[in-house]
């Protein structure tokens, strides 16, 4: 009966051309000799994905396969089932109609589990067929993260008694509560959430009537669908939460930092830790770094051929320091590691100093800094030329003592790339010299910066095309002409980029290339816009211009653009008007003197 069945679902694959007829031979004799179902073969063996199995599946039981991306709450069903119902059979209301309950599940042909929901729920059941990811996005999105856990915590813990506790009373023990299999489960839900969703952090905010957890996803932060009972159980998550990071739980009035290591079918993740102490409890900010992610190249990192040629030629330099600026987050340390990854060779040593370690390069010393002990990115410094490197990467240039040894390292042989916190490219100059570093030691040891912003991708799946006004065409310095010729893109939203339309960011960059003109500017105590002025007139491209071709080639939006870099930017670097050539016209390259 088994190979009849079996038989029947291949032969639907088949013919629904998801696969080839001598692959179901060979599947069907794999889950003879294994006694296992045929749908459970295929999959396993990476035959077809799951979705194409349950499709074909509910074709051969005569039942109807839904997508659950767009369906509304029914909350009449909802209330029927409850979110502890549809969190253990793993089941979603789908609407409750003429006294039927139309029921999603990823499970059609378990008859004993149907069974016992038709007998627990006293109705009717039609039953749906869709996917286990779907299923679970639509639980999140219906009930929220934790519902089921929260129902649970609710009749075991007296409401009273919680309340009491958040006043750090002795009438519940905290520290107990957080070990507690619900709790446990919750912030392991919110965690799993996050790292599926592509987040790069998590936040978890304390307000006075409700507890707010938020995602970074993308550069922006959206807020996670939660039940309002989760204040009541504030004090608990946030002490799991620091029991898993090794921190002081009694210790409520420091903030503190600690890191967890977790792991995700065969990937790794470290997540680092931070709290601080608010009017209304500890605020804690996760952030998530990936050990498994390979490292990036100047290719994937969205450069241009212009941009590679000027990186490869400063990264070849024997001696000299590579700058890397921008805001936190703006990617700086994949750009650096992107850089180490160019020249990463044999015959090479190459030795970094960060804080923390975001992506393990093999063939490199890396050393974390730990300034508990003392261990600081200048002692280290200090300490690394004996260890013989030919090239070194400071995390960050972040005060004076790191800034001067940085320099002098460079003077004294070596290749250098670090990061510092400025605005654009040239206002690193201006930046060093207020941290104390004489102005000739600069024009002599930078070889060149890069700046950059990270732009959210438009999403490949929903993108669609648009018509841009003309404040936009004239802010990212188009004319109309150029702008006719072109096919914009608008973020429309789908499943797939969680209906924001973008889905992942790329950067836009502005590289300057220090040559004698540069030099000159450096030492004569000139600002950074008389040095970027006269870095444009020798070819220059500010990142605004980046920015374009990423518009140009239907990557993101000028609206992304505009909200990441300075909004006066073109109008003062630029004079074009409504006849003038398009910026990308005007230099094609930086020219030495």
């Amino acid at each position: 009966m088994i190979q009849s069945t079996d038989s029947q679902l291949g032969k639907i694959l088949v013919e629904m051309g998801r696969i080839d007829p001598d692959m179901i031979d060979a599947a069907m004799r794999d889950a003879h000799k294994s006694n296992e179902s045929l749908d459970k073969i295929v999959v396993k063996m990476g035959m077809c994905e799951e979705d194409d199995v349950l499709e074909a599946l509910a074709n051969q039981l005569h039942l109807p396969y839904r997508r659950l991306t767009e369906i509304t709450p029914d909350e009449q069903a909802m209330k029927l089932v409850t979110a502890e119902v549809a969190d253990h059979y793993k089941v979603i209301p789908v609407e409750l109609k003429s006294g039927i309950l139309h029921l999603a599940t990823s499970k059609p042909q378990d008859m004993y589990m149907i069974d016992d929901l038709r007998r627990h729920l006293g109705v009717e059941l039609e039953i749906v067929v869709a996917s286990k990811a779907e299923i679970e996005k639509a639980y999140n999105r219906l009930y929220g993260i934790g519902r089921a856990v929260m129902d649970q915590l609710d009749k075991e813990i007296d409401v009273s008694d919680m309340e009491s506790s958040l006043s750090l009373s002795d009438n519940i023990d905290i520290d107990e509560m957080a070990a507690d299999a619900t709790i446990v489960k919750f912030v392991n839900q919110l965690i799993q959430e996050a790292v599926r969703d592509r987040a790069t952090d998590i936040h978890v905010e304390p307000m006075e009537k409700e507890l707010r957890i938020r995602y970074r996803i993308d550069g922006m932060l959206y807020e996670a669908s939660i039940p309002p009972a989760i204040k009541k159980f504030q004090a608990a998550i946030i002490s799991r939460v620091k029991i898993m990071a090794d921190l002081n739980i009694a210790e409520r009035r420091l903030p503190q930092d600690g890191k967890i290591k977790i792991r995700r079918g065969d990937k790794e993740f470290d997540l680092r830790v931070a709290t601080v102490p608010t009017p209304y409890g500890e605020s804690i900010a996760i952030r998530i770094l990936s050990r498994s992610s390979e490292l990036s190249t100047f290719e994937s990192l969205g450069f241009t051929e212009e941009q590679k040629s000027l990186m490869r030629g400063m990264i070849a330099k024997p001696y000299g320091i590579l700058f890397v600026t921008g805001p936190t987050g703006s990617g700086k340390s994949t750009t650096l590691y992107s850089a180490l990854t160019e020249i990463n060779s044999v015959d090479r040593k190459i030795l970094t100093i960060e804080d923390p370690i975001e992506y393990r390069v093999p063939g490199c010393t890396q050393i974390q800094v730990n300034s508990s002990i003392g261990l600081t990115f200048a002692r280290i410094l200090r300490t690394t030329l004996r260890l013989d490197p030919d090239v070194i990467m400071v995390g960050e240039t972040r005060d004076t003592e790191t800034a001067k040894i940085t320099i002098q390292t460079a003077m004294t042989g070596h290749l250098v790339f670090s990061t510092l916190h400025t605005n654009d490219a040239c206002g690193a100059f201006t930046r060093l010299q207020d941290m104390g570093v004489a102005p000739f030691l600069i024009a002599s040891s930078v070889e060149g910066v890069l700046a950059q912003r990270l732009v959210r991708v438009l999403c490949p799946s929903c993108k669609q095309p648009t018509e841009v006004e003309a404040d936009l065409i004239r802010q990212v310095n188009m004319t109309r002409e150029d702008a006719s010729k072109l096919t914009f893109y608008r973020q429309a939203g789908c499943e797939n980029c969680r209906y924001t339309g973008y889905a992942g960011r790329t950067a836009i960059k502005e590289i300057v290339k220090v040559n004698e003109g540069v030099r000159r500017k450096i030492v004569a105590h000139a600002s950074a816009s008389e040095i970027k002025g006269d870095a444009m007139k020798r070819g220059m491209k500010p990142i605004r211009f980046d920015g374009w071709e990423k518009i140009r080639t239907g990557v993101t939006t000028p609206e992304e653009v505009l909200r990441v870099t300075m909004e006066d930017e073109f109008n003062d670097e630029f004079a074009a008007g409504e006849d003038d050539a398009a910026p990308q016209e005007a230099a094609t390259g930086q020219a030495d003197e």
